[in-house]
């Protein structure tokens, strides 16, 4: 039965357990705020890379900004703003607000009317206005998070009644953060059903003259996203969005497809964490190889905290379809480990298309330490789950999936207060040292950052390692892709899929036990030395400690063997 909303389902309560036939797995329909419109047309897109890469455009600089008419000389073309009861959530239903549909796009006068048809209440949409400005220019209004005035960054909408010439411009006029990756040289994706159904072709970057600056004088701190854009086809339905978007129904069509697999279901289990405040199920995965999970440390995984992170979704996607794979390093992995992953935190902002918050309108990224039950369940119940397996075993690693809107290419934020000693603070860089080797085309070491600040304090990577996480982190994927190698082009879902892969083959390398300290069943020549086909030589955990001294020491201006030592400076002092 599905607990009241907002009630937390015990963690014990099983979907699918690993190895046994269930039922088959109920796919409930995601559940809505009952004031918010929901379209009943399915959305699904196909999945495509593009045969090269996507290079980034020549960005426009802010004295470059179009001239784009005042938004109360134009015509609004499309109106969605849910009527929110007071400020706060109250209830949800499958379908959202009951009732005939309201007409949020006004309808074409003529067929020569070349007025596009806006759309974006389905999942994970986000778009409030529209105002025509011109005959092919918009400004378009984002939708803030639920319950909230600010977070304006996700956008997701659809578009109608195109024409293939004309260039068209539009505008978003309030995206909320003063630096953005569209600065410097991200273009928007655009997904054409013609394409799709003609040639199979997918998601794709467009959009030339990209620019991104502040908003003009008198306006309240603002910022605008604009391009320009031809249309593939006359007559087309296409859609634009931030990233490529993973709704809570990919992610519960993925679960399906997982429990009905007789070879990958025997070493995974699908339960309820707990369920959302909405009543969407959070979901539990724990993988591990047969037999007994006795004396196996654990990994926890997470992902989506942040709904309008969704490259953070296509990387677990590739975590989980390594890891379940017949691949004798994933194998091995299973019989190291067990695997505690929660893959969407937060299916309601997922749902409703909110860019950071849940329906408790705060982000819950801040909530670690001071989460109830109640208002953040996810959260509460991940870290409550953390505790549990603590009393018991060794946690090694805790990664929660991230974007990045801001900076390019791949890293991560790591854990270092300054108090430990030099051998823990070294050890903490060492990871993601060892995943910039195997990915050296995408992941920046020199990105990354070990400070625990006080206002991340009630992150999960800082709450994890409060507990006794050793090794705690965020990894953060950017929304554009990667300059690293030779690149300076976008991601492409591939690219996101291989990151879960290669943080496997990381966690093997750090973790790489010595065949004398294992069992004779692991000890089999499985372990020294693992291939790497597309990698080179594997990262030894000695060597890049060393590298990492190396490093630090160089950081601080020292050279190395000449004395003193970074270990008694301050993390701020060495990111400074």
């Amino acid at each position: 039965q599905t607990p009241h909303q907002g009630r937390p389902a015990p963690y014990t309560q099983p979907s699918r357990s690993p190895g046994k036939p269930g039922a088959l797995f109920s796919l409930p329909a995601p559940r809505w705020p009952v004031e918010c419109e929901v379209i009943q047309e399915p959305i699904e897109h196909i999945e495509w890379v593009p045969p090269e890469p996507e290079p980034f455009c020549p960005p426009m600089g802010p004295e470059q900004a179009p001239d784009t008419l005042g938004e109360e000389q134009g015509t609004v073309v499309y109106h969605s703003s849910p009527v929110l009861q007071g400020s706060c959530f109250t209830c949800a239903r499958v379908g959202g607000a009951p009732g005939p549909l309201s007409l949020p796009a006004a309808p074409l006068k003529s067929p020569q009317d070349t007025t596009l048809l806006f759309e974006s209440r389905f999942e994970s949409g986000n778009l409030q206005k529209v105002i025509k400005v011109g005959p092919y220019e918009y400004v378009l209004t984002l939708r803030p998070d639920l319950y909230t005035a600010k977070h304006t960054q996700w956008f997701y909408f659809r578009v109608q009644n195109t024409r293939q010439e004309p260039l068209y411009r539009f505008t978003i006029a309030n995206m909320a953060k003063p630096k953005s990756l569209y600065g410097q040289g991200l273009q928007p994706l655009l997904y054409s059903e013609q394409d799709a159904r003609s040639h199979g072709i997918g998601w794709r970057r467009v959009g030339t003259d990209v620019c991104y600056y502040r908003g003009s004088a008198g306006e309240s701190p603002v910022f605008r996203l604009s391009w320009t854009v031809r249309f593939p086809h006359d007559g087309d339905t296409c859609f634009f969005a931030a990233c490529y978007p993973y709704t809570y129904s990919d992610l519960q069509r993925y679960l399906r497809a997982l429990v009905a697999d007789p070879a990958r279901s025997r070493y995974c289990a699908v339960r309820a964490l707990c369920r959302s405040l909405a009543g969407n199920t959070v979901y539990l995965l724990t993988i591990t190889g047969p037999g007994s999970a006795a004396g196996k440390r654990v990994v926890v995984a997470s992902a989506r905290v942040h709904p309008g992170e969704s490259g953070g979704s296509w990387a677990m996607r590739g975590f989980l379809d390594f890891l379940l794979s017949a691949h004798e390093d994933a194998q091995l992995l299973r019989r190291l480990f067990v695997f505690k992953v929660v893959p969407m935190l937060n299916p309601d902002g997922v749902v409703v298309g909110n860019s950071r918050c849940s329906l408790a309108g705060r982000d819950p990224n801040r909530a670690y330490g001071t989460a109830l039950p109640g208002s953040f369940p996810s959260v509460w119940h991940l870290r409550a789950m953390v505790q549990r397996v603590l009393a018991e075993r060794e946690v090694v690693l805790y990664c929660d999936f991230h974007g990045h809107s801001r900076k390019n290419n791949v890293f991560m934020y790591g854990c270092d207060a300054g108090r430990d000693g030099a051998g823990t603070r070294l050890s903490q860089r060492v990871f993601p040292l060892m995943l910039s080797k195997n990915a050296p085309d995408k992941f920046s070491f020199a990105s990354c950052k070990f400070q625990v600040q006080k206002s991340k304090e009630g992150t999960g990577r800082v709450s994890m390692w409060r507990l006794g996480v050793s090794h705690s982190y965020t990894l953060e994927v950017a929304l554009s892709g990667s300059t690293l190698g030779g690149r300076s082009s976008h991601f492409s879902v591939e690219d996101l899929e291989s990151l879960g892969r290669l943080l496997c083959d990381t966690l093997l390398d750090f973790c790489d036990p010595a065949p004398a300290k294992v069992g004779s069943d692991l000890a089999q020549g499985a372990l020294v030395p693992r291939g790497r086909g597309d990698t080179g030589t594997v990262p030894q955990l000695q060597q890049c400690l060393a590298e990492a001294d190396a490093l630090l020491q160089r950081q601080m201006g020292r050279e190395s063997g000449s004395g003193g030592s970074w270990s008694d400076v301050s993390p701020s002092e060495l990111e400074s």
